[in-house]
């Protein structure tokens, strides 16, 4: 065949290849069939980059048993998503140089600082998220080819609007307005000061060249404008400059040809043919006029029958009113039209993010199975697409996705946000030791580093650097200070003084050079080094003299670009797994498609939010409607949707938040249940995905969790001594009793540790001590001695004078209640026992064991001995007490009645046990609670009794060689308060939480 029998037909050509159908296979050897030796003269434009290289793969599948040569394939540039043409810098030898997307960033935010109004001023953080979306208003009337300044103008001032619904604008869209009016005015003459061009009325320009140059002199060789639909005015006049070629023809993707006149006439922007409607109307080409691409005209019946579905569920809402009727249209063809075309589709809807995730990720992988087969995931839902990149991890398989990563999540990227941590709290513990341990800081292979984190960094939040100094001076450890000091040093780099984000910029990046291995080389390898390092000299290059406020902006700006600057590594993904955007997807086909993320706000995304525009004020300036994105994307799910095996997944929940499935896909099942059918889905492949994170039926020995520990060290490294507080522990979880006294591991301090209530509690109980012990006056005297003592010791304790704002006005509340409860025990003047000590030994086979205690209160009055504990947190319950698991008290008594106790033995005696006493010192209150229960009404003497004998039982039965120090007995318990050596039993491996309201006085392991 020669070239000229595709063009054999009068122009304008018009082609369209069906959904459905692999497009740049059908195309590709359409083109080799009819051009045969003149295809490397032929010149094919595609919307995306990424189609061209597909364009030349499907070229490539066509001539695999010979040689061939590939015509020319270029990106036509999707001009809606700023992706750039093919290279026609020729045409624009004359034009001023295209404006950077960051300068044009900055000099719009400048713009907008200068002339927006506004009751709050602009920080520069503020003012480039406003420039962002003017940058896309300023596009929109490039794209668009709109002279917006005189119907700005009109907006603001013309009443004729009025009727319109314009004219009352709320005072926000009229300030708005204003605004945009100056901005169009000024920005082309800031244009001219630069010497610039901005860059999408540059692109548009040069297509409208290249338009000028074909008009005048059409190529000679064959030119195809294929994949795309047009949307903008400079991309449609091309293709009809094309169309009308000698040797030219557009193919449009997925057209429908057999949709009804009368429904054809009522598609509107958001219907999946709405833009390619807009492009044959625009050339006033009528659907007769456009040819089926001939490669694609081979019967399909499983997939015409999929189109048939589909296009009668996404028609116009005006033409559903006679579904039923297309309905029985339908079947009268094939009493199985509804169900061919339903066949190869299945729908999957998951619980939430990683359940979908798991179960994508598990299609692709069995795809695999299957010699030759190709699988895709396409999604607009980039974290989706990198949890499903994650979970294929597991199998050692990474996808071709077209995402990339951003650049915070690479190694560099979550140094430099550590960095930016440290700018706002430079002393926040955790934060150091992020950086500090970071594998590109320089710091991290030093042997002293842990030193500086267990002595300088655990414990309370340091103030300051000195703090930090003072406890490694304190603890002798010397050569960790050097260390402190040289990271100290790094840090006077940044204190220098910053006006401008260039100098701000720089200062980070000498920090983190400062910081780095290799003199800071390091940072900067790699491709996500790369891309750091553009960045930040992009930053550093366009940010003079943008003017930033403080610190705090200053990160939220380089957060932000962090976040947004993404990283393409390529290198070494699966040839047959891909992860696509529904941008990218266009022309693209697998055996094996997923489409994800369908539902409201995902896919279809919802309308952005314009700070400047509301919808009648677009339509007023004549730029798109927003449902025209809808239609576009309406356009790739029916391009995907038509594919022979398609799964759809959605879910219930994203990111916690409940979902609502895409549109596209209840309209489709309302239309396959008015038929009597149902989508097709296959739940089991949730239970596989499922069954793979959950634990396995049959555990091979080597993949066994660990078994509940129940140490038995040997007798005599079993302790003699402990204090009543350590019974309660080895009453609930003996296994920490093991390893703070067999092992003697003592926990240690987090980093940043939460000391404010400890300290708070630790004050109260100092005052409370203090106020008894000095014999303090009651009534108004008392209420301000409590307060001043409250204040005293608080300060004592290290609070901050913020802590202290916090504490201050809840003191008066305190001592007020405090002191009714302190003259109601005065009375009798009984004598007290303040934080005295006691001790009481048992024999045991082995040796004496010696029990100890440090009452908080004892009151000798004349009808008995009180024993009184101070709680400032919720104090146990009598129950729980009674039960024997908080035997603090009752042990306390006991050593009372039995024991050594600061010398007034005989007068406890004497007098005998009366009440044990709990008295919760809340913020704002203060409540005794006398330990007794209805159900078992022992007296202080009889609970003291049963205490002391079932310690001396438990005690005889670690006499035992054999009894092991068991983890979490009661773990009921655990709910309350989790214990310091969890980690080291393993509990969470053995142990699944219990029920809260679990009986107290049940135990385990006995």
């Amino acid at each position: 065949m020669k070239s000229r029998d595709l063009f054999v037909t009068p122009a304008p050509r018009w082609y369209s290849i069906a959904s459905g159908r692999p497009f740049l296979d059908d195309l590709a050897r359409g083109l080799c069939e009819v051009l045969g030796e003149e295809l490397p003269h032929a010149l094919i434009l595609t919307p995306t980059r990424r189609g061209a290289r597909q364009m030349a793969h499907a070229f490539t599948d066509q001539c695999r048993a010979k040689a061939l040569l590939l015509p020319q394939v270029r990106a036509l540039g999707d001009l809606e998503e700023g992706e750039p043409p093919f290279d026609l810098e020729h045409l624009g030898l004359d034009l001023p140089p295209a404006l950077s997307s960051t300068r044009r960033r900055f000099e719009l935010a400048k713009l907008i600082k200068a002339h927006y109004e506004s009751d709050v001023a602009l920080n520069a953080r503020t003012a480039l998220e406003l420039a962002d979306s003017l940058a896309k208003f300023f596009d929109s009337l490039a794209l668009e080819e709109v002279d917006a300044s005189e119907r700005l103008d009109r907006l603001v001032h013309d009443p004729d609007l009025l009727h319109e619904g314009l004219g009352a604008l709320a005072e926000h869209w009229q300030v708005s307005a204003r605004f945009l009016a100056i901005a169009v005015d000024l920005w082309p003459k800031r244009l001219a000061e630069l010497d610039m061009m901005d860059p999408s009325q540059r692109l548009v320009t040069l297509i409208h060249r290249l338009g000028d140059q074909w008009e005048k002199t059409p190529p000679t060789h064959p030119v195809i404008v294929a994949g795309t639909t047009g949307t903008t005015p400079a991309t449609a006049r091309l293709m009809g400059l094309v169309s009308r070629f000698e040797q030219g023809a557009v193919v449009l993707p997925g057209l429908d040809l057999s949709l009804a006149e009368e429904v054809w006439e009522q598609v509107g922007d958001s219907h999946p043919q709405g833009a390619m409607k807009s492009l044959l109307d625009r050339h006033r080409v009528t659907r007769q006029d456009v040819r089926t691409w001939p490669a694609s005209i081979e019967a399909d019946r499983a997939r015409h029958a999929r189109r048939r579905v589909l296009n009668e569920a996404l028609r116009p809402a005006e033409a559903t009113k006679d579904w039923r009727t297309q309905i029985a249209a339908l079947k009268a063809g094939s009493e199985d039209a509804i169900r061919d075309g339903l066949s190869g589709l299945t729908h999957i809807e998951g619980r939430n993010d990683e359940e979908v995730a798991a179960v994508i990720a598990l299609l692709m992988r069995e795809a695999l199975e299957r010699p030759g087969q190709t699988a895709a995931l396409v999604t607009p839902d980039i974290t989706l697409s990198r949890r499903v990149t994650a979970r294929l991890s597991r199998w050692g398989l990474r996808p071709d996705s077209s995402a990339g990563d951003a650049l915070v999540h690479s190694p560099v990227g979550r140094f430099l946000h550590s960095l930016l941590d440290l700018v706002l709290e430079p002393f926040d513990a955790v934060r150091l030791l992020s950086l500090l341990k970071h594998p590109l800081s320089r710091f991290a292979e030093k042997r002293e580093i842990n030193t500086l984190e267990i002595k300088g960094l655990r414990g309370a939040k340091p103030r300051d650097a000195d703090e930090v100094l003072s406890r490694l001076t304190k603890a002798e450890a010397f050569e960790a200070a050097a260390l402190w000091q040289d990271y100290i040093q790094t840090h006077t780099i940044w204190t220098a003084q910053k006006t401008d984000l260039s100098d701000y910029v720089r200062a980070l990046t000498q920090w983190a050079e400062a910081l780095g291995t290799h003199e800071g080389e390091a940072l900067w390898s790699g491709a996500a080094g790369a891309a750091a390092s553009a960045l930040l000299a992009d930053l550093i290059t366009e940010g003079r003299d943008f003017r930033v406020e403080d610190d705090q902006v200053f990160v939220d700006i380089l957060r932000r670009a962090l976040r947004t600057c993404t990283v393409r590594t390529g290198g070494y993904t699966h040839p047959r797994l891909t992860v696509l955007g529904a941008i990218e997807a266009r022309m693209f086909s697998a055996d094996r498609l997923i489409l994800a993320g369908l539902e409201e706000g995902v896919w279809p995304q919802a309308a952005e939010i314009d700070p400047f525009l509301s919808r009648p004020m677009r339509k007023a300036l004549g730029l798109p409607s927003p449902e025209r994105r809808t239609g576009l994307s309406a356009h790739d799910f029916v391009q995907g949707a038509s594919q022979p095996e398609v799964w759809m997944v959605t879910r219930q929940r994203r990111e916690g938040e409940p979902q609502v499935k895409s549109r596209w896909l209840w309209r489709l099942e309302t239309l396959t249940t008015g038929a009597g059918e149902h989508l097709p889905t296959q739940p089991h492949w949730l239970d596989w995905a499922r069954r793979m994170d959950g634990p396995l039926t049959l555990v091979p020995e080597a993949l066994k969790p660990a078994t509940r520990p129940q140490p038995a060290p040997p007798v005599e490294a079993r302790p003699l001594q402990l204090p009543v507080t350590q019974v309660e522990m080895l009453e609930r979880d003996p296994y920490a009793v093991y390893a703070r006294y067999v092992l003697r591991l003592k926990p240690l301090d987090r980093p940043n540790e939460p000391f404010e209530a400890l300290r708070r509690g630790t004050a109260i109980h100092a005052v409370a001590e203090a106020f008894a012990a000095d014999d303090m006056p009651l009534g108004e005297a008392g209420i301000k001695a409590f307060c001043d003592l409250l204040e005293a010791q608080l300060r004592a304790e290290n609070l901050s004078e913020a802590q202290l704002a916090l504490q201050r006005p809840l003191f008066s509340l305190l001592a007020r209640e405090y002191v009714a409860f302190e003259t109601e025990r005065r009375v009798g003047r009984p004598r007290l026992l303040i934080e005295q000590s006691g001790s009481l030994t048992i024999d045991l086979p082995r040796g004496a064991f010696t029990l100890t205690a440090k009452a908080d209160r004892v009151e000798i009055h004349e009808r008995g001995v009180d024993v009184i504990d101070f709680k400032t947190g919720q104090p146990p319950s009598p129950k729980a007490v009674i039960a024997g698991f908080y035997p603090q008290l009752t042990l306390t008594a006991a050593i009372l009645k039995y024991g050594t106790f600061g010398g007034f033995e005989a007068l406890h005696r004497e007098k005998g046990l009366r009440e044990l006493i709990y008295v919760r010192l809340g913020q704002d209150v203060v409540r005794p609670r006398v330990v007794f229960d209805k159900k078992n009404p022992l007296s202080a003497d009889e609970m003291a009794e049963r205490a002391l004998k079932r310690l001396k039982t438990r005690l005889m039965q670690y006499e035992d060689p054999k009894q092991g120090y068991l983890s979490w007995r009661a773990p009921q318990y655990r709910l309350e308060r989790g214990g310091d050596y969890d980690q080291l039993a393993r509990l969470y491996e053995w142990h699944v939480l219990g029920d809260r309201d679990a009986d107290p006085a049940t135990e385990e392991g006995e």
